[in-house]
């Protein structure tokens, strides 16, 4: 069985090369990783601060310009270039836990209606209680395996099926088109809904797990959250079918509960700061048809995408 390995980069760093040394130290080792960078000049500069490394010598890179780069369209070209059975589809910023990683990943594809496979993504020891707690409430230790039965019950969470690191059937991405190719967020779950509604199964892979979490700021919540509105109002057919504020509520009720519990008051009034935030963010973005363009470009991550 081929094994790909599709990695979208922009600015990458040390931390890619740890990425680049652990998928190459894996019980099972990639055919190749194909990396989609963004702006050649930034993967440029990175090769020369690491001449000596010898994983750079085992990738394939193509480039895209960031005003060309789509969270759909730029992975669909990755997956156009290989040919493998299986593609792996990470960030840069995701650092496989251990070397059974990719082994743990792809068992569950075995079976023909698994469509794919994600990780479990785990906190690093240097992050905040928060953090920490909402990874554990997206994340738990038990594996899952979800078909479309389970949207009336899962509502949101069906879809949930994070391509920060995440296996592909590439036979079945393939005939369900892959990645919708114009979106600002969500196109793994914007996928992961077709493959429930064509009848496939999705499985949460505890078992595979990936070091993934970041401390963003209040501001930076928003500006995430607001992408996502946009990704749920570009796709009614998708987001409009399923109820989606009765999980976010159920993890709030949760972290701040943890952190009142042990006494991190603080985090709680800082954690309730970025909720209200994400929650702005996020009913702005749903209604981003209404606001001024230079509202919106402000407002979102990637300013460059609504310029067409």
């Amino acid at each position: 069985m081929k094994i790909d390995v599709i990695i979208p980069t922009y600015k990458p760093d040390k931390g890619f090369i740890e990425l680049l040394d652990m998928l190459f130290s894996q019980s099972v080792i990639p055919d190749r990783v194909i990396i989609a960078n963004t702006e050649k000049s930034y993967w440029d500069s990175f090769v020369q601060k690491y001449p000596d490394n010898k994983c750079l010598d085992k990738v394939e890179v193509f480039h895209v310009l960031k005003s060309q780069f789509d969270h759909g369209k730029t992975r669909n070209e990755a997956m156009k270039r290989s040919d493998a059975d299986i593609c792996i589809v990470m960030t840069m910023d995701a650092i496989p836990a251990n070397e059974k990683m990719i082994e743990n990943l792809i068992k569950p594809l075995s079976d023909d209606m698994i469509a794919v496979s994600y990780a479990r993504q785990l906190a690093y020891e240097n992050s905040s209680l928060t953090e920490k707690l909402t990874r554990q409430f997206n994340y738990p230790d038990r594996s899952q395996i979800k078909t479309a039965d389970d949207i009336e019950k899962l509502q949101i969470k069906a879809f949930f099926c994070s391509n920060v690191c995440c296996a592909y059937d590439k036979k079945i991405f393939d005939e369900l088109n892959g990645f919708v190719n114009k979106t600002l967020f969500n196109e793994d779950m914007i996928y992961a809904s077709k493959v429930l509604k064509n009848g496939y199964k999705i499985s949460y892979s505890a078992d595979a797990c990936v070091y993934h979490s970041h401390e963003y700021s209040g501001i930076q919540q928003f500006k995430r959250n607001f992408d996502n509105g946009v990704s749920h109002a570009q796709y009614p057919e998708v987001f409009g079918s399923v109820k989606q504020n009765a999980e976010g509520m159920k993890m709030v009720k949760s972290v701040l509960k943890s952190l009142v519990k042990k006494a991190h008051f603080l985090s709680a009034f800082v954690y309730i700061w970025h909720t209200a935030c994400k929650y702005l963010g996020f009913k702005l973005g749903c209604s981003y048809t209404s606001l001024p363009k230079g509202m919106v470009k402000r407002f979102t991550t990637n300013s460059e995408y609504f310029n067409s």
